[in-house]
């Protein structure tokens, strides 16, 4: 039976299900390089993520994973921040350093209630940092235990990385089980299937 996370505020228990620490593996196929028949060449690989809290109105995203080759090859990590989408408020920390001040707007599940959109979910957002100085900032929903994502204004890449032009992101509980797939634009392509994986929960 799913536990509500230790303190966690209001505001995020529509993202509830993915606290924790995940594991598991996946396939990457993308149309980079392709075999002798051109078809994607594919790459099995395992992956370790973790989504936490501190108690703030934000989780904590970090992953990292390793190709299943001889050489256990390190793929790029991610580390990121989610929350409910809303404007922000006094209460909330930020810019910079800054702390908040006041009274927090969603202090009881009524509160949360008043943010749930038209289609019965919960809008969020997501940001993505890459090792190669590629930050994505996505847009999408929750609902229920299903999440849906898609690369929006404010995402940017530095001037000397790939190239690369968006993604989306789905990611869902499924007999306990965290499934999520990627697709990218990226490298001349189109927005296309580039990776998925099932992970179990370890913690």
């Amino acid at each position: 039976m799913f536990v509500l996370p230790e303190n966690l505020p209001v505001e995020l228990t529509p993202l509830a299900f993915i606290v924790g620490e995940w594991e598991g593996t996946g396939v990457i196929s993308y149309a980079h390089r392709r075999d002798v028949n051109d078809e994607p060449i594919k790459y099995e690989f395992s992956q370790r993520v973790v989504f936490f809290h501190n108690g703030e109105n934000y989780l904590t995203y970090q992953s990292t994973a390793k190709l299943l080759d001889e050489e256990g090859t390190i793929l790029p990590s991610e580390l990121g921040y989610w929350k409910i989408a809303r404007p922000a408020e006094d209460a909330d920390h930020g810019p910079g350093l800054l702390p908040g001040f006041g009274e927090k707007s969603i202090k009881t599940p009524d509160d949360l209630e008043k943010l749930r959109n038209k289609d019965g979910g919960f809008d969020i957002e997501a940001s993505i940092i890459h090792p190669s100085g590629i930050s994505e900032h996505y847009l999408g929903q929750v609902k229920q235990a299903r999440i849906d994502l898609a690369t929006a204004k404010g995402s940017s890449r530095p001037e000397n990385s790939k190239e690369y032009g968006g993604a989306t992101r789905i990611y869902g509980l499924v007999e306990g089980a965290l499934l999520w797939a990627w697709d990218i634009a990226a490298l001349g392509n189109p927005l296309v299937s580039h990776a998925s994986a099932r992970l179990e929960r370890i913690g």
